[in-house]
């Protein structure tokens, strides 16, 4: 038995109980990794290499003390409509059916359709809670949580496509090649479980979004950043974490052999691409692989979980189960350690997700039933449980939709205006920042970018986003770009 001061990932010293048997399978990937003793030594102790000089100044110390340490994001994907569930103007009744015209001469385009007739909400819109904010009949649960959620009511996209929009909300940018949100958080901040991820992405059972994993993308930071992908629809969530049992030929010796021959061919790769990342990224991944063994699937294992949690996040009901377990595998990442889980709604394409051009009767109520109940959930969960003092759970999409028709009963999208929220550690609860023009149609008064979200965010795990930073071809590139403004009324 041999005992180790090593610095965890919640930044402080702690003694640390290594078994012969996980010193003998850290020897095991030392020599696996052939000459790259010196990385499997640093990651053994703890330290990480891996912020840029002048950037976060030193890994895992945030620029400020931070209110929160932990990020669950919820992600709406193809451009939840913000006048049927919480944007609520009376102009879209009164002017219902009458040709859209907001005057002074402006000019009305729809980037997919010809711009059709007023088209009111679908669905009635109450006020509830003491905050008294708008929610639609068709997010019943979530109304009860208003009094804790802070909303964006005035955010705007610069473009109203799908594929940059959501690169624009998950990266900062426009264009692919850019690290996301969750890979910033991770570079910034470290592990703070040395048995899973930490960032990891929960995808809709029926597919991936647009931008397939782009959106999830490490970019130019280090490889081990980038989100860890787990299909919670799957009988075995996370594959290949051990060997399949038709492999009869993965035999102990087989598998040393090969590892012994691996570890020279990784020898020969570092020796010709000393500033090749990928290698130690893939031996990281390796050695947590090994350890996840035996932490991952206890994780996904909701048989510890009582009968009430289970109908509290809709696991009984068909409609409500996937997305339902997801929130509920959330909340249990977020216990284990993992910083950063985003949970996606709705696959990339032209239905089965958000993207309401059809009906917006038909199409949008499938889309509440089956992420209102948990949704709700998770915040009534997580705050029983006393975890909403040190996590934030964000609620975002790529733009809104449009105030009148495409066709007679969709709607178009629009980067115009669209809202967001936010709840948990340092939020200040039931208030509203910024609104839209009577229509719903444009950002009016205190407008926010994805920048700002970001900014605030950050802000809230302890990171000056204008610090946040990384020498990238030339320019110190970040989160926010050259953008971004922490907007402090939303904030305890």
């Amino acid at each position: 038995m041999i005992t180790l001061l090593w610095p965890k990932r919640n930044e402080t010293m702690n003694a640390v109980q290594l078994t012969s048997q996980a010193l003998n399978r850290r020897d095991f990937l030392w020599r696996f990794g052939g000459g790259l003793g010196g990385v499997a030594l640093a990651q053994l102790l703890g330290i990480d290499q891996l912020s840029a000089e002048g950037a976060v100044g030193h890994p895992l110390v945030p620029h400020h003390p931070p209110r929160a340490k932990f990020v669950i994001q919820l992600f709406m994907n193809g451009g939840a409509s913000q006048m049927d569930l919480f944007d609520h103007k009376p102009e879209l009744f009164k002017r219902a059916g009458e040709k859209f015209d907001p005057g002074a001469g402006q000019r009305v385009e729809a980037p997919t359709s010809e711009p059709g007739k007023v088209l009111k909400p679908q669905f009635e819109l109450r006020r509830h809670g003491q905050s008294g904010r708008w929610v639609s009949s068709l997010m019943p649960h979530l109304s009860t949580c208003v009094d804790d959620l802070a909303f964006f009511m005035a955010m705007t996209s610069r473009t109203n496509v799908h594929g940059p929009a959501s690169y624009l909300m998950n990266t900062g940018f426009l264009l692919p090649g850019f690290p996301c949100f969750g890979s910033w958080v991770s570079y910034a901040l470290g592990r703070v479980s040395d048995d899973l991820p930490s960032f990891v992405v929960l995808p809709d059972a029926r597919g991936l979004p647009y931008n397939q994993k782009g959106n999830f993308s490490s970019g130019f930071l280090p490889v081990q950043h980038q989100g860890t992908i787990i299909n919670t629809a799957l009988a075995e969530p996370m594959a290949h974490l051990r060997p399949p049992t038709t492999a009869k030929y993965l035999t102990p010796d087989a598998s040393r052999d090969g590892l012994e021959l691996l570890g020279k061919l990784n020898t020969r790769h570092l020796e010709a691409n000393a500033g090749d990342t990928r290698l130690d990224a893939r031996i990281r991944s390796y050695e947590l692989a090994a350890r996840m063994q035996l932490s991952a699937p206890k994780v996904f294992d909701l048989a510890g979980e009582t009968e009430l949690t289970r109908q509290l996040y809709g696991l009984d009901e068909k409609v409500t189960e996937d997305f339902g377990r997801r929130c509920l595998i959330a909340r249990r990442l977020i216990e284990r350690g993992v910083r950063f889980v985003q949970v996606w709604s709705g696959a990339g394409g032209p239905t089965n997700n958000w993207d309401n051009h059809a009906n917006i009767q038909k199409e949008l109520p499938p889309m509440c039933a089956a992420t209102d109940k948990p949704v709700a959930a998770l915040l009534k969960d997580l705050k029983a449980r006393g975890m909403l003092n040190d996590t934030l759970v964000l609620w975002n999409t790529e733009f809104g939709r449009m105030p009148f028709s495409q066709g007679s009963e969709g709607r178009d999208h629009n980067g115009g205006t669209f809202v967001g929220w936010m709840a948990g550690a340092g939020v200040r609860p039931g208030v509203a920042y910024g609104e839209s023009d009577e229509w719903s149609w444009r950002a009016a008064r205190d407008v926010t970018t994805n920048h700002d979200f970001h900014a605030t965010v950050l802000h809230l795990l302890g990171l000056d986003h204008e610090r946040l930073t990384i020498r990238h071809s030339g320019a110190n590139r970040r989160l926010t770009d050259v953008h971004g403004q922490v907007i402090h009324d939303l904030l305890a």
